[in-house]
């Protein structure tokens, strides 16, 4: 897809084709090979994950959560006997977190 690969004979719309491919590819290397915007991007990609595949089971205020000093995590216990764990930095990036035993899923609201 590189524009200097490009065959010189090129019909004009595959040309143009091939170069937004070459952008989209650069935009995705340039996300994924920046440790903060790749971690953002998955952060991104496993919450619309959940959503899709997972059962909300309810909403919650991050306050509603038990804070643990020592770890720096807030948990919840969820109703299978698992929890929902979520580390102090996680909170501003995080809004589905997922119970460390069932498919059970809670969001923070914020």
């Amino acid at each position: 897809y590189h524009p200097d690969k490009q065959a010189a004979g090129m019909a004009a719309a595959e040309a143009e084709e091939r170069v937004r491919r070459f952008l989209e590819i650069h935009e995705a290397w340039k996300v994924l090979g920046n440790e903060e915007t790749k971690q953002e991007y998955d952060l991104q990609q496993r919450e619309d994950n959940l959503t899709k595949e997972w059962p909300l089971h309810e909403q919650i205020y991050l306050e509603d959560m038990s804070w643990n000093e020592d770890e720096q995590l807030y948990t919840l216990s969820c109703r299978c006997g698992g929890n929902y764990s979520v580390s102090k930095s996680e909170t501003k990036d995080v809004s589905l977190v997922c119970c460390d035993t069932c498919s059970l899923v809670i969001e923070i609201l914020q």
